[in-house]
């Protein structure tokens, strides 16, 4: 089966969260920034022109809304870890998910720093591990 290489990207989301290990960070709340990268073969889509044959990336926009903006999490790991599970579980032509997510305020006192990330990658053959 040759490899896909095909993929839709959803680039710097933006969301108010309350995800954080410090108390100020689940209690004041900060930015953080999301791509979603979606590995699948858009032919089937692109010569059909239809939108059951792809993934509709509005559906993909929700749910990392939900994710980032719902219940705190200690860890950003976690919050990734959620929306690859979800897309995978949510989206079957999906067949690899790339999840890196953004503080651009990190709580480091006395650091010069433009963000921490955390980016995550994650295949239907390892999704439930």
């Amino acid at each position: 089966m040759a490899t896909v290489s095909d993929r839709i990207r959803l680039n710097e989301m933006v969301f108010y969260g309350y995800h954080g290990v410090l108390d100020a960070e689940r209690t004041l709340g900060q930015r953080f920034v999301v791509d979603v990268e979606m590995q699948l073969d858009l032919a089937p889509a692109g010569r059909s022109d239809d939108l059951d044959r792809t993934v509709n990336y509005a559906q993909v926009y929700e749910t990392v809304r939900e994710v980032l903006t719902g219940p705190p999490r200690r860890l950003i790991e976690a919050v990734a870890e959620t929306i690859a599970t979800r897309v995978l579980d949510e989206h079957a032509l999906v067949g690899q998910v790339t999840v890196r997510i953004r503080k651009p305020e990190v709580p480091i006192p006395g650091s010069v720093l433009g963000s921490s990330e955390v980016w995550i990658e994650r295949s239907r053959t390892v999704a439930s591990g």
